[in-house]
C-alpha cells in the first residue's frame, strides 16, 4: 500500500521556496496541448500549478526546499474530468433507496422494504436505479407491486436513466393522477388496461409526482454535496461538468467555493432558461470562480427522453414498439428560442439528445440560432449524449462546430437492448465514437452518473473495449467504433477541459496548468485493456493539495 506523508489540508499558504512539491519515482503520463502522449518520472509543483514534468535529475535542482513525495513507482495521470455527471444526485443516492444492480423485481422490492423498515419516520421513500430490462420483465413495474411492500407512505423511484419513475398508489393519489388525467406535453403516463395510471411516469409526466415531493432541506443538500465530493475524489475525478443545476444548487456551490470546501472543479450548466436562469445570469457567466473551482457559463436544455424507457425521440418507430416514436419535449421553434435566449446572455448551450429525431431537431435549432447569433458558433456548444444519430446528420456536428459529449458506459449498459429498440440499420449511427473522431469532432467523455458509475476507469474501459466487465461480447460490441487508449484518455482529460473552455488551465500536466493529478495502482496505458476497469485510485490531488488517500 502506498502511503504519502502529506497532510490532508486545503488552503495552506505556500512557504517561500522555488517550488512547493516534488513528486518523484512515478510512471507518469500526460498529454501535451496537441493530444500527444508524453512520459515523465517526476513532477514539480509551485503554488498549486505545474512547474515542470520530466526526469528527476533535471527537476531536482529546481525543487529547492520543496516537500518531496516518493510515488513508489506508481502510475501518475492528470486528474480525470467527467464532462457529464449529476453531482447532487450522486450525493442523494448515498442516503436514498439505491436499486442499482438489482437483478430482479423481487430483489428490488426486498431492498425497498428493508429501507422503508429502517426509516419509519421518512414521509416519502425516495430513490432510484431500477432497470426493467435487467429484470427481464418485458414491461414496466406497477404501483400494485410497490404497494405490496410499502402502502402507508408515498414511494417514488427514478429509473436508472432518470427519464422515468415508479410510484406506489399513495404517491399517485397525492399527485391527483387518475384515468381522466391527460398525458402532459413531452411525457407519458403508463396505464393499465382500464386506462388507470399503472405506476410508471415517463419524462414530462414525472413532474406530476415531483411537484408533491418535499424539497431537500439545507442540511440534506449539504450532506449530499459532501458525499458526492468524497466519492468523486475516491475514483480520481478532479473535475465534473454538472448538467442542469437549479438556483439552490448554484448558491450552495458558491458557498462551498467561498469556503474553499470544493475538492473537485465544477463546471455547472443551468437547468433550462426559466426563472432560475434569469436570476443566475443577471451578472453574466461565472468563469473560473474561486481559483477555477467553479464556473457557471453554460445552459442545459433537453430535446427528448431516454432509450431504455422508450422516450428517446426517433425518426421512425421503435423496432420493438411500432406505435411509438418516443417524446420530443418541445417543437423546434421553441427549442431555438431557448438557445437564442442563452446565447444572448453569452452562455454556452448543452442539449440532451438521445434519439435520431431529437438530434436532428437539435442540429436544426443550432443552425437557426446561429443565424441570429453568429458569434455563438464559437461558444463550443454541445450535444449531450448524441447517442443515436442518423448517419447523414453526423457531419453536421463538424459543420456546426458542436462538441459531442458522450458517455462510453452507456454503450456497454445499453447493448442488452439497444438493437432491439432501434433495429440493426440504425446502429450505424449509434454510439458512433469512431465516426465522430474520424471527422474531427471533439468528444468530451463522461458517465452521466449516477445513471452510470462515477468511476471514470469504467468509462475508459468501455471506450477501448466496448465490452462488459466479464469481457462480453468477445471482440467488443460494434468494435469498429472503439477508441484507442490515448483517445479515451484525451476524452476524459484534455477534451473534457476543452468542452469547458478550460484547456489552458486543466486537462494535462503542462507547465502553468493546475496540478490536478492522481496516482493509481496499475499502468492503464501499457497494461492489458481488459484490466482498465479494475484500476484503484491511491491518491487524488487538486491544485497541488491532496484530497484523497486510499486506506
Amino acid at each position: 500500500m502506498l502511503r504519502l506523508a502529506l497532510p490532508l489540508m486545503l488552503g495552506l499558504a505556500a512557504p517561500a521556496m522555488a517550488a512547493d512539491l516534488l513528486v518523484k519515482n512515478v510512471n507518469g503520463y500526460t498529454l501535451d496541448g496537441h493530444g500527444q502522449l508524453q512520459r515523465f518520472d517526476a513532477l514539480l509543483v509551485d503554488h498549486g500549478k505545474v512547474e515542470a514534468t520530466g526526469k528527476l535529475a533535471a527537476l531536482q535542482p529546481k525543487a529547492g526546499g520543496a516537500q518531496v513525495i516518493d510515488g513508489g513507482g506508481r502510475t501518475l495521470l492528470p486528474g480525470l474530468i467527467d464532462a457529464h455527471g449529476h453531482v447532487m444526485e450522486l450525493g442523494y443516492y448515498s442516503t436514498q433507496v439505491d436499486l442499482t444492480g438489482t437483478r430482479s423485481l423481487d430483489e428490488a422490492l426486498a431492498r425497498i422494504k428493508t429501507y422503508a423498515d429502517a426509516h419509519p419516520d421518512a414521509p416519502w421513500i425516495i430513490g432510484g436505479g431500477w432497470n426493467q430490462e435487467i429484470w427481464k420483465l418485458g414491461r414496466f413495474p406497477t404501483a400494485k407491486e410497490l404497494d405490496a411492500v410499502v402502502s402507508n407512505r408515498p414511494v417514488w423511484l427514478s429509473r436508472v436513466d432518470g427519464h422515468a419513475a415508479w410510484a406506489n398508489s399513495a404517491a399517485i393519489r397525492l399527485a391527483g393522477v387518475t384515468a381522466k388525467s391527460a398525458d402532459p406535453k413531452g411525457g407519458r403516463i403508463d396505464r393499465d388496461a382500464q386506462g388507470n395510471p399503472a405506476g410508471v411516469f415517463v419524462d414530462g409526466a414525472t413532474d406530476l409526482v415531483n411537484a408533491k415531493v418535499p424539497e431537500p432541506t439545507p442540511a440534506q443538500r449539504t450532506a449530499a454535496l459532501d458525499a458526492a465530493l468524497a466519492e468523486m475524489a475516491k475514483v480520481g475525478l478532479t473535475g465534473v461538468g454538472d448538467p442542469g443545476i437549479d438556483l439552490a444548487t448554484y448558491q450552495l456551490y458558491r458557498r462551498y467555493a467561498d469556503a474553499h470546501k470544493l475538492t473537485a472543479r465544477i463546471y455547472a450548466m443551468i437547468h433550462n432558461t426559466g426563472a432560475d436562469f434569469d436570476t443566475i445570469s443577471q451578472g453574466g457567466p461565472l468563469i473560473g470562480y474561486g481559483h477555477d473551482f467553479l464556473s457557471v457559463r453554460a445552459v442545459k436544455l433537453y430535446a427528448d427522453g431516454a432509450l431504455g424507457s422508450r422516450g428517446a425521440a426517433l425518426l421512425s418507430p421503435y423496432s420493438d414498439d411500432t406505435h411509438n416514436r418516443g417524446l420530443l419535449f418541445q417543437p423546434q421553434p421553441q427549442l431555438t428560442a431557448m438557445i437564442e435566449k442563452a446565447f444572448g446572455k453569452g452562455y454556452q448551450v448543452c442539449i440532451h439528445a438521445i434519439g435520431d429525431a431529437a438530434n436532428r431537431e437539435v442540429l436544426d435549432s443550432y443552425a437557426a440560432a446561429y443565424k441570429v447569433h453568429p458569434e455563438a458558433k464559437a461558444f463550443r456548444n454541445r450535444v449531450e449524449h448524441a447517442q443515436i444519430v442518423a448517419v447523414s446528420d453526423i457531419p453536421r456536428f463538424k459543420t456546426l462546430d458542436l462538441i459531442a459529449s458522450m458517455q462510453p458506459t452507456h454503450a456497454t449498459s445499453d447493448m442488452n437492448m439497444a438493437e432491439a429498440r432501434i433495429g440493426h440499420a440504425r446502429m450505424a449511427g449509434a454510439y458512433a465514437w469512431r465516426t465522430f473522431l474520424d471527422q474531427g469532432t471533439v468528444i468530451a467523455g463522461g458517465s452521466d452518473f449516477p445513471v452510470e458509475s462515477p468511476n471514470p476507469f469504467f468509462g475508459l474501459y468501455s471506450a477501448v473495449t466496448r465490452q462488459d466487465h466479464q469481457g462480453q461480447p468477445p471482440g467488443g460490441w460494434y468494435p469498429q467504433q472503439a477508441m484507442t487508449m490515448t483517445e479515451a484518455l484525451r476524452a476524459f482529460t484534455l477534451d473534457a477541459a476543452y468542452a469547458e473552455h478550460a484547456e489552458k488551465t486543466l486537462g494535462t500536466l503542462e507547465p502553468g496548468k493546475w496540478a490536478d493529478f492522481i496516482l493509481i495502482d496499475r499502468d492503464i496505458i501499457a497494461g492489458p485493456p481488459a484490466d482498465i476497469w479494475k484500476t484503484r485510485v491511491l491518491q487524488t490531488w487538486v491544485g497541488g493539495k491532496q484530497v484523497y488517500a486510499a486506506q
